[in-house]
């Protein structure tokens, strides 16, 4: 069908098989009245022929018929014969059906028609009841037609009872897309579901599910620009006097102290936009419906993240490495990308807040399972910096926070690195928590995932 609407579909399907169900049951029903007529004008003659079975005397055939012929009646007709083959009764004058030798019912051509005859012996006569077969059927087929008519009446009622049904049950749908239409663009409120069918349930608990998506998306979108007219304002404004120190230097070297106040500010609000979209788009990626992430073995990143970092930890005078006894591999399910993305602001935040001689440790352990808890995937990143009071540690993973002791080291930030952090591990499944590092004296970021088997 070309058309799209459900009630018009289910009301001509169904209209179509109550069609087709009752020319079926009028057909079946013609047929078995025909049939039943039949048997019963078949009894009748046989009943009448036993009714007769005393016999008549023999004289009855001298008899002449009381009724004039235009009033016989030759549907019907009864003949008695003796056994010596003499007529000695006839209900109609001049039919002249003949005597049969078969017993029992035959079909008998006689003046055109053809009469159903039962014959039937006594002991000293014959008797032949016959019915013309035309006349016959005329009253079986009408016996039948009355027992069909009522199929056709009802048939019309029972479609009007479909389409009061259809449309009935289609209420709540059709209350829904009331529902729908009504409202603006910006409404995302979940659509009630109490009375929908049990088939339609599904498709408006994805609805919501697809609201509640959208809903999540528009608020992160509301909330990265807030965050970026928030971040953006300060550095913005800091590059504008620094242009205008630049300008008004007096002499060559404040102008090349202007210029490099510059060019650092400009690296700044480049790291700080940088962060941002990143931000944003881990934001968006933890709002969409996407399928499991692929299993990645933490091990490789961590040493490639080692790796590229080793050269700005030398220049800054730190030691960064791997602590001994960590895991050799260590499989979460999670993307690839993002857990360098994670690895990265963990170790450069780790390196900026580690004094010169300082020292960064990154361990990788494998965590058995336990009662409360299943195998985890345990990931440490810890440094001799000036680590976050515990009081502040909470804080410290939202979103354009600084700690006092972060604050006041001088590093430049815009407290967004752990925030990167917390968002993406628990996008994928992680959990970050910031302690006191036992070895080192300093910030120990521990962020665990739950452990999988190799893909």
């Amino acid at each position: 069908m070309k058309t799209t609407s459900l009630r018009f579909r289910l009301i001509v399907l169904m209209g179509l098989a109550i069609v087709l169900a009752a020319l079926l049951q009028g057909a079946l029903a013609y047929r078995n009245a025909l049939a039943e007529a039949d048997a019963l004008f078949d009894y009748q003659m046989r009943q009448t022929a036993l009714a007769l079975r005393a016999g008549l005397p023999v004289d009855a055939r001298a008899a002449s018929p009381l009724l004039p012929p235009e009033d016989e009646n030759h549907e019907f007709i009864v003949q008695v014969w003796t056994n010596e083959g003499l007529r000695i009764f006839e209900s109609a004058f001049g039919a002249a059906l003949p005597q049969m030798a078969v017993l029992g019912f035959a079909d008998v051509p006689v003046r055109g028609t053809t009469y159903r005859v039962f014959s039937l012996q006594s002991p000293a006569q014959v008797i032949q009841v016959a019915q013309n077969l035309q006349v016959r059927r005329q009253m079986a087929r009408t016996l039948a037609w009355r027992t069909v008519w009522p199929i056709a009446l009802l048939a019309p009622l029972l479609a009007l009872a479909v389409w009061w049904v259809v449309g009935h049950a289609l209420r709540p749908v059709e209350r829904v897309r009331r529902e729908l239409a009504g409202r603006s663009a910006a409404s995302l409120a979940p659509v009630a579901e109490a009375g929908l069918p049990q088939e339609v349930q599904p498709l408006v608990q994805e609805l919501n599910l697809l609201f509640a998506r959208v809903q999540q998306a528009f608020a992160s979108q509301q909330h990265f620009v807030a965050d970026a007219a928030h971040a953006l304002r300060s550095p913005l404004q800091a590059l504008k006097l620094q242009l205008q120190g630049l300008q008004r230097a007096p002499d060559e070297a404040a102008r090349q102290r202007a210029q490099q106040r510059l060019a650092a500010g400009i690296d700044r609000a480049a790291q700080l936009v940088d962060q941002l979209l990143l931000l944003a788009r881990e934001d968006a990626q933890q709002g969409a419906h996407s399928s499991p992430a692929p299993v990645v073995d933490l091990a490789p990143l961590v040493a490639q993240q080692l790796a590229d970092l080793a050269a700005s930890a030398q220049a800054q005078g730190v030691d960064l490495g791997l602590a001994e006894g960590s895991a050799a591999a260590a499989n979460v399910r999670a993307e690839s990308a993002s857990l360098q993305v994670l690895l990265g602001n963990l170790l450069d935040n780790a390196i900026k807040y580690t004094p010169t001689g300082g020292q960064v440790d990154v361990r990788l352990a494998l965590l058995p399972a336990v009662p409360d808890s299943p195998a985890q995937v345990e990931l440490r990143v810890e440094d001799s910096g000036p680590g976050i009071p515990a009081a502040e540690r909470a804080r410290a993973l939202k979103r354009f926070v600084r700690a006092d002791g972060a604050a006041a080291s001088g590093v430049p930030g815009s407290g967004l690195g752990l925030a990167i952090v917390q968002t993406i591990a628990q996008r994928q499944g992680g959990q970050v928590e910031l302690l006191e590092s036992a070895a080192l004296g300093g910030l120990c970021v521990r962020v665990c995932w739950p452990a999988v088997e190799s893909a």
